[in-house]
């Protein structure tokens, strides 16, 4: 028996509902909901904060500065929504200005 797929949220390509990556367009996250990247609760694009953590969902992009929704993707450039430590190169979302991993400071975290 074929197993069921989901269109990816992003291209609506037909995925595997497990996937991590779409292996069409590459995004991450192609069939999940949306979700805090502080949290992991569910959001949607609109919110002003996570019902459950209170993270504020207008962050700056660290690729194109602009304002953005805190999704997995900036919604003005399409860039994914992480910064990468330069001691330890773990990526992550911006969400603060010191490393999650190493404690080192990050370039594009919030502040």
């Amino acid at each position: 028996m074929v197993g069921y797929k989901k269109p990816c949220k992003y291209c609506d390509q037909l995925v595997d509902p497990d996937a991590n990556v779409c292996p069409f367009c590459g995004k991450v996250n192609p069939t999940d909901t949306t979700r805090c990247p502080k949290c992991r609760a569910p959001i949607q694009i609109g919110q002003q904060a996570c019902q459950n953590c209170g993270l504020p969902l207008l962050t700056t992009c660290p690729s194109c500065a602009r304002p953005t929704f805190f999704g997995d993707y900036c919604v003005n450039c399409g860039a994914r929504l992480v910064v990468t430590c330069p001691k330890c190169k773990t990526q992550q979302p911006p969400l603060g200005e010191k490393c999650a991993k190493c404690g080192k400071p990050l370039y594009g975290g919030r502040k």
